[in-house]
């Protein structure tokens, strides 16, 4: 099974990200990303991983 994505395939997922941004709108951007955060949560190994993902995030 693949760990990561490829870089053409991280491209897909910022169209398809800023699609669905652009089609929550600007009053339900925060509780659509906090949606799909939780979605994309449940499939890590555990929490350990997603901890390390955040702060990433907050560095970035």
């Amino acid at each position: 099974m693949k760990q990561t994505l490829e870089f053409g395939e991280l491209e897909q997922v910022y169209d398809l990200l800023a699609a669905a941004i652009d089609e929550a709108g600007p009053e339900q951007e925060a509780l659509f990303l906090a949606k799909l955060a939780l979605l994309l949560a449940r499939q890590a190994p555990d929490v350990d991983c997603i901890r390390e993902a955040i702060a990433t995030a907050l560095r970035s």
